[in-house]
């Protein structure tokens, strides 16, 4: 097929924002995206193929984005990866050239070692459509589902599929809650679990899966406290590895937590390989230690950092903060950086501000909802170091917001200076709005 001056293996939302990213730099460059898939799913929107949109054809990664920045696409699976000729070898037999190679591979996910795992009608959420029409099938003539781990995919499936579905669902979780991996604190969590219980979902926390019975297909599950769940299907969602099978059998080098090392600059052990999304290493904002966390927005991040840095070093990754956001029962639940908890078992001496305020004023408005707002100061220097919070679906972006004052290490006393746009139809009342009082809170607290 020739030689490129960029070529980009992976083409879901690491891969695009790479390509797109380098092509707005660089516009010169011949750019190439090779990706296995023939169509490439929004990997955020999986769960609502099966509830909300009802289609894979309404979740797809429009392929004329890449076209119309002239960025050409090769749908093929990359076999082999030769460094010292920088040439990749396609499943097609063709061979491609690059100067630059950006890995995009992404993650594959986790599949726990059960008993009766290879039972008929047990699925792993993959990002494949062939694979997910035939969990679609399943879900189309079954009344009774288990789901196996209570982050956010596995909370998100189970609302779609209790609320749009009408199927009996239960959720197994094995933490004391549900998200409590996903940087809520309790209190937040036990208000999802709520949400959960509302619509129906039947939750068990606190216990893991001892096995899966069944003749040939599953039948029942059945918990280490020995209670037993009778299922017609089983769905596992609890957790992603990073995909690495190319980089390794390269000799590039891996990081602590399996994924690929790269530097601040996303550049791999090989200068002329860079490396982005669920397949890369992370490392924290807070401490710079490696940290297990795989977003797409992250992974949207970085793929910017190493378009940009290709040719000329113009970015720095400054760590992953983690901004988690969700919807169950038109309830938005969402955190960005550390909770109260992992800001305490990190070393830092945590101090809480809160704030309720209604999300449209006055609280007559129609269609208000309550905002719940909780932040996290480090009490020493009162930098922020995290928020969490609850509210209607008009309060989605509100924890972005905090995202970014998290990055630029804000105080509690610039937050509480915060110059915002308010409107009653819109937001809280500019009195009662609830990330600059939740911050007043944190500094009356602090002394």
């Amino acid at each position: 097929m020739g030689r490129f001056d960029v070529v980009i293996v992976g083409g879901s939302s690491s891969g695009l924002a790479a390509a797109l990213t380098a092509r707005a730099h660089y516009p010169n460059k011949e750019i190439l995206v090779v990706r296995k898939e023939e169509r490439a799913l929004v990997p955020c929107g999986i769960p609502y193929i099966f509830g909300t949109l009802g289609s894979f054809s309404k979740n797809l990664i429009a392929d004329q984005v890449l076209s119309k920045q002239n960025i050409q696409l090769k749908v093929s699976e990359v076999k082999s990866l030769d460094r010292a000729e920088k040439k990749i070898l396609t499943s097609d037999g063709e061979t491609v050239g690059y100067d630059k190679l950006i890995l995009a591979t992404g993650s594959v996910p986790y599949s726990p070692p059960v008993q009766g795992s290879e039972k008929k009608n047990i699925f792993l959420i993959r990002k494949e459509i062939p694979y997910l029409q035939g969990l679609m099938s399943t879900i189309d003539r079954i009344q009774d589902l288990v789901i196996v781990g209570g982050g956010f995919i596995g909370i998100e499936f189970a609302s779609e599929c209790r609320k749009k579905r009408g199927l009996n669902v239960s959720l197994v979780e094995v933490l004391p809650h549900c998200l409590m991996g996903s940087g809520l604190d309790e209190e937040f969590c036990v208000e999802v679990e709520r949400a959960l219980s509302e619509i129906g979902v039947r939750i068990f926390t606190g216990r893991g899966v001892e096995s899966f019975e069944g003749k040939t297909g599953v039948e029942k599950v059945k918990l280490t406290d020995g209670k037993e769940l009778r299922t017609d299907a089983v769905l596992i969602a609890v957790g992603l590895k990073p995909e690495v099978r190319l980089a390794e059998k390269a000799g590039l080098e891996l990081g602590r937590t399996g994924g690929i090392k790269v530097d601040r600059y996303m550049r791999t052990s090989d200068p002329n390989i860079f490396a982005c999304g669920d397949c890369v290493e992370k490392s924290s904002f807070f401490t710079g230690k490696p940290v297990k966390l795989m977003l797409a927005s992250v992974g949207a991040l970085e793929a910017r950092i190493a378009g940009a840095n290709l040719f000329e070093i113009k970015r720095e990754n400054p760590g992953e903060i983690g901004v988690f956001s969700t919807t169950v029962n038109e309830i938005v639940f969402a955190s960005a950086g550390l909770s109260e908890r992992a800001a305490r078992e990190s070393g830092y001496r945590a101090v809480v501000g809160e704030a309720i305020a209604s999300s449209k004023h006055p609280r007559t408005m129609p269609n208000v909802a309550e905002t719940k707002m909780k932040l996290i100061f480090d009490s020493s220097t009162g930098t922020i170091l995290g928020g969490q919070f609850r509210g209607g679906m008009d309060t989605g972006e509100l924890i972005n917001v905090v995202s970014a004052c998290i990055l630029n290490r804000m105080t509690a006393n610039d937050i509480a200076r915060f110059q915002m746009g308010t409107h009653p139809a819109l937001t809280s009342s500019p009195v009662t709005y609830p990330l600059v009082n939740a911050a007043e809170d944190a500094i009356k607290k602090m002394g």
